[in-house]
């Protein structure tokens, strides 16, 4: 009976260390770590700058002072604006856009014909979307038409280019997410 109290005893110990071991709870373990250098994550750029930007009459002639040409039907005034574009970024691009610029702006909208910017890099054209810095030279173009101007339509009417403006919008690039 002695030997059967005492198998029983340090059974019942068996089975404790056992658990603490294996089950229950924890004697030791084991742990480890490494430190990474994932570095910096650092933010790109976008930006514009403007010169200020010549007027040309339809014989390439420079209009000093615009609000005082007085336009006929069948002038088409060219204003060019050279334009500091700024793209700092992996996968940055944008788009160069004439914005205020829109028929209705005191004419008739059938009488008159505002282009979208026609972009240029050193004298060679480009086109939207912008994908690095450069000088940008950005024309636009006010057409009076002659064709659907008739009577007095438009007599001493005023398109007010003050809120014209260039504006660059990033854009997204094939990959980027």
């Amino acid at each position: 009976m002695k030997n059967s109290a005492l198998i029983k005893g340090t059974a019942a110990i068996a089975v404790g260390a056992a658990l603490l071991l294996g089950g229950g709870g924890t004697l030791a373990s084991w742990n480890a770590s490494a430190t990474g250098t994932p570095g910096t994550v650092v933010a790109g750029d976008l930006n514009v700058t403007a010169a200020t930007g010549v007027w040309k009459d339809g014989a390439d002639h420079t209009i000093t002072n615009i609000a005082n040409y007085k336009v006929v039907p069948g002038d088409k005034l060219t204003y060019t604006q050279v334009l500091d574009v700024t793209l700092t970024g992996d996968k940055m691009a944008a788009t160069v856009a004439a914005t205020g610029a829109t028929p209705d702006n005191g004419f008739t909208p059938a009488n008159v014909v505002v282009s979208a910017p026609a972009l240029t890099v050193g004298g060679a054209p480009v086109s939207n979307p912008l994908k690095t810095s450069a000088t940008v030279t950005a024309t636009i173009t006010f057409e009076f038409k002659w064709a659907t101007t008739t009577g007095r339509a438009d007599v001493n009417a005023a398109y007010d280019f003050k809120n014209v403006a260039f504006t660059l919008n990033q854009v997204t690039q094939t990959g980027l997410s």
